[in-house]
């Protein structure tokens, strides 16, 4: 059981709980001292950060943690999560670890570990890590002299991550692209920008002056409204928001209409399925509408569910098969391409579906003509005890009898923050409204 990490890490308000410098520090030493029970004595390890003001306060933390432990440590400063999941595939290190709280607010931050090969960590493998902060063997095993680690900066990771980046779609770039990018004044900023250095596209920026205390703020995948005014402001055919750390894309189409995560694995899926490199089919979580189901299953393409979060998407496409998985919320893995989600690489790759396909990007949102879907965030006090009230309980039952075959409920609480989310799709609008509005009723009279 983990009680520590979350869906995408640790993560909390920095400076605070789970986020202190003390944590960071503990926790780089109890992910080297992981490392090291392996077989990886002296591991090397990448770090980067987003740009967060507390980004440099939890990295030398961290840092201090892991040298302290043995470990050889090269930083990366700031570089999108997928930058580094890029390098460790391409052999650079051992094990990595990002600073970053993703799409939370600026006051927020996290830490989440990766495997040498690029991948996150698996539930077992934090569950490990958080038994060795109360080993006592963790203050107890201490290196000296020529044991203790060290840190270096590496040099030239960021271009190696955008010139890969460019292969994603070589012929988009030559052509160039007229739209808006919104980089959430966040990790993106400076690879987004190197990416199309050169190119004749004509692009609008938006979200990209960070200050440390920006990111996320009013811009990116978390508030598309601004994405959406400065594409019908300037009457371009598209626009593409990330979000704090670059592993999620959303993109609106020239009327300012967005298209999801859903979207955005309609169009791949039938694009890998047919150059034959799709694998069994797609993962998508029980977020993910119906109607994308739907559509692909016409096409002949299996689609497999699987809980929230992109290590568990990774996880089922790994059992049944599929070489493409994601998330309503815009995480997409293309595992021809990465190992995590990758927001950067996932636009370059619909684009150049859209293309090879011959899609019309101002269609697709008619045309994926989704369930109507409600969705709710609850604010409570204790998770857990929310979703064991016997009141709760009752009420879902009665709500998915009601339901029936007429469309779906989901309830689950958020892995980052103290929510609770209520999903509810159905065609009948009325009934869908009144279902949410009944179990966010009985949510808040409990609270926890």
């Amino acid at each position: 059981m983990r009680c520590l990490f979350g869906t995408d890490g640790v993560r909390d308000v920095a400076n605070r709980g789970m986020m202190t410098p003390e944590m960071a520090l503990r926790l780089g030493r109890a992910f080297i001292l992981f490392l090291a029970e392996r077989g990886i004595p002296r591991p090397r390890i990448l770090l980067g950060r987003d740009t967060r003001r507390s980004g440099p306060m939890l990295e030398a933390a961290l840092t201090s943690g892991m040298v302290s432990a043995g470990a050889q440590v090269r930083t990366l400063g700031i570089i999108p999560t997928p930058g580094v999941s890029y390098l460790l595939q391409e052999g650079e290190a051992d094990g990595g670890a990002v600073i970053s709280a993703s799409h939370n607010p600026a006051e927020y931050n996290g830490i989440k570990f990766f495997d040498g090969a690029g991948f996150k960590l698996r539930d077992e493998d934090e569950a490990a890590i958080e038994d060795y902060l109360g080993d006592p063997l963790l203050d107890d095993w201490r290196p000296t002299g020529a044991s203790i680690g060290e840190t270096e900066p590496l040099l030239g990771g960021m271009d190696r991550y955008v010139l890969w980046l460019r292969e994603c779609d070589p012929v988009g770039l030559r052509d160039g692209w007229t739209g808006v990018f919104d980089c959430a004044h966040g990790a993106a900023c400076v690879p987004a920008k190197a990416l199309v250095a050169g190119s004749p596209s004509s692009l609008r920026w938006i979200g990209d002056a960070p200050n440390g205390l920006n990111i996320n703020e009013g811009v990116g995948v978390m508030h598309l409204s601004a994405l959406s005014e400065e594409v019908l402001r300037a009457r371009v055919p598209f626009g593409v928001a990330f979000d704090g750390d670059a592993d999620r894309t959303l993109l609106c189409d020239s009327r300012g209409r967005v298209l999801d995560g859903d979207v955005i694995l309609w169009v791949l899926a039938r694009w890998l399925h047919g150059q034959g490199i799709l694998g069994s089919g797609l993962v998508a979580t029980v977020m993910s509408n119906l109607a994308l189901e739907e559509k692909l299953q016409r096409e002949g393409i299996r689609v497999f569910r699987c809980p929230v979060g992109d290590r568990y998407v990774l996880e089922t496409m790994h059992r049944e098969g599929s070489l493409l998985g994601g998330e309503q919320s815009g995480h997409v893995i293309l595992r021809d391409w990465v190992r995590t989600g990758d927001g950067l690489c996932t636009a370059l790759l619909f684009l150049r579906a859209c293309r090879e396909l011959e899609e019309d990007v101002d269609t697709l949102w008619d045309r994926f003509a989704r369930y109507p879907q409600k969705l709710c965030n609850v604010k409570v006090r204790d998770r857990k005890a929310v979703m064991e009230s016997p009141l709760l309980r009752e009420t879902l039952g009665d709500a998915e009898a009601e339901l029936k075959d007429r469309g779906r409920l989901l309830l689950r609480p958020s892995g980052t923050e103290p929510l609770i989310r209520v999903l509810v799709e159905a065609r009948d609008v009325d009934l869908m409204g009144r279902v949410t509005d009944r179990i966010v009723q009985v949510l808040e009279s409990i609270k926890g």
